[in-house]
């Protein structure tokens, strides 16, 4: 199935704003406590620059990039699915403060407007410099779908590994935890949903 190729003719551009709001001084100040509190001593010559860099790495990981969600007329009509596999992300397990990363598969069927692909990328990228948990990921996707195209159908299908499972408590190690949110046709229609459900790759 070909997918929409992005377009120059007559955007629509959003601009989604950047989050942040890091007090890098005060995190710096923080994991110095939290070394100390761990039994370490943050004057030591292998940690001294421990917090700067660690506040510097989650101020990193919980700002996002602002960027133009550029939309087009769907003038030709399209309206079979588009879909973009394996869109991969790193995000901030709000529970733990421990990563986990996968990918998103994120489908629409076009109303009157088709997004740049390469947007799709960016809003998964954006979403995820955030403290998170998986499922508010994956609903955030299609909320933004549905609000900036307005699409006959959305689906998101996110899959991912949380440090937090694999490295400590069960440590399961190499599982992977996935969630959907479909929304419109992808809902009500089951040959359509069945399609957008095997061009990611999962079989329901």
């Amino acid at each position: 199935m070909a997918l929409v190729e992005e377009q120059e003719a007559a955007p629509h551009l959003h601009v989604v704003q950047g989050g942040g709001g890091v007090d890098l001084e005060a995190a710096e100040r923080a994991v110095a406590d939290l070394l100390v509190a761990l039994g370490r001593d943050p004057s030591d010559e292998h940690l001294v620059e421990t917090p700067r860099r660690v506040a510097a790495a989650y101020a990193e990981l919980l700002t996002p990039t602002p960027f133009r969600a550029t939309t087009f007329p769907n003038d030709e009509g399209y309206d079979e699915l588009v879909v973009a596999r394996d869109v991969a992300f790193s995000s901030l397990c709000e529970h733990h403060l421990l990563p986990f990363s996968g990918v998103a598969h994120l489908g629409y069927l076009p109303g009157e407007r088709i997004v740049g692909l390469s947007k799709l990328a960016r809003v998964v990228e954006h979403v995820a410099r955030d403290l998170q948990v998986q499922e508010r990921l994956t609903e955030q996707l299609a909320d933004w779908l549905e609000r900036e195209l307005q699409p006959k159908g959305v689906g998101v299908v996110v899959e991912a590994e949380h440090l937090c499972m694999s490295l400590r408590g069960v440590r399961a190690s190499g599982s992977r935890t996935v969630t959907s949110a479909v929304r419109g046709l992808l809902r009500s229609d089951g040959r359509s949903r069945a399609e957008f459900f095997a061009l990611t790759g999962v079989h329901r």
